[in-house]
């Protein structure tokens, strides 16, 4: 049997340097720029360029060139055919966007202008504000679920609360790992990144849910042994399933991450980092956490008694 509990002020340590560096980067970010990451035309509104190419063109091959241009902050997608795309970049100028076509039908061949326009954020206060609801109505459920499953256990609402605390973690290491890229790669928070944030809280509390049901069903099994004993068994017989199903999913993302689109690239690495940092949290985080929480009731309890 593993013997991982004891170590929890050490894994607490791991975790508090896990989150602080992006903490800090946010605030930095936030005292320079007004926002804690680097955000994306999404957010900041820009043009939005609808052309017809006359042959097939990759939606990675005119990302590159308009990066090649200084126009690193631009996306691509296709529409209806392989032939008609939508790009939507910073404001231009009109004579900036005739120089742009120019370059473009000389690289790829005649095109058809069908549509230029300025547009305003496609993610905005309203879709931030729906996102932060989305994940204070999956703690809310989370915390009646688990106290409604957990009933017969002492003190089941700890769990809840242990499991809300854990999807916390992800999310601060997500937007910190963000921030931190803003800062290093230029990375920028779009509208996939925070589909992927609430996609990761949905694994997050799935796979700690996992690792305290098999705590529940040993509590009583092994009512005589310590719970830091009952909580050392049960992560060892949950890790085996738990770093299997990930792993599973991470070789998947890998290998997409290597041979798919650039278009969704970013949102398959925050996919990967949160997948990663959830199993971490879910194992050795949360659990510890719930250790930490029992023992120092039970201390409390026989002071007082």
């Amino acid at each position: 049997m593993l013997r991982i509990v004891e170590y929890k002020r050490t894994l607490f340590i791991i975790s508090a340097l896990l989150i602080i560096p992006g903490l800090i980067s946010m605030l930095v970010t936030l005292a320079t720029t007004g926002s804690p990451f680097r955000t994306s035309i999404d957010f900041r509104g820009g043009s939005l360029w609808e052309i017809q190419f006359d042959k097939p063109v990759q939606p990675a091959e005119l990302v590159t060139y308009f990066a090649d241009q200084g126009l690193a902050d631009t996306t691509v997608q296709t529409i209806n055919d392989d032939r008609t795309v939508s790009i939507r970049t910073v404001s231009m100028q009109p004579e900036q966007k005739q120089a742009l076509l120019k370059g473009i039908e000389e690289k790829f061949g005649g095109v058809t202008e069908l549509r230029f326009s300025s547009v305003g954020p496609l993610v905005g206060r309203e879709t931030t504000r729906a996102a932060f609801l989305a994940i204070l109505a999956t703690s809310v459920v989370t915390l009646l679920f688990v106290a409604l499953a957990f009933r017969k256990v002492p003190h089941a609402w700890r769990y809840a609360v242990c499991a809300i605390l854990k999807m916390l973690f992800d999310i601060l290491f997500l937007l910190g790992v963000a921030s931190i890229l803003g800062h290093l790669v230029g990375w920028e928070v779009d509208s996939l990144f925070l589909t992927a944030v609430l996609t990761v809280v949905g694994f997050s509390v799935q796979d700690v849910i996992v690792v305290f049901d098999r705590i529940r069903e040993n509590v009583p099994k092994y009512a005589g042994e310590p719970f830091d004993q009952i909580i050392d068994r049960s992560l060892t017989e949950t890790l085996k399933r738990s770093l299997t199903t990930q792993l599973n999913a991470i070789f998947v993302m890998v290998a997409i991450i290597l041979f798919g689109g650039v278009t969704i690239r970013q949102f398959l690495l925050t996919m990967l980092i949160g997948m990663v940092a959830g199993t971490y949290s879910s194992l050795f985080f949360a659990v510890p956490l719930l250790s930490v929480w029992h023992v120092a009731a039970d201390r409390r309890a026989g002071r007082a008694a």
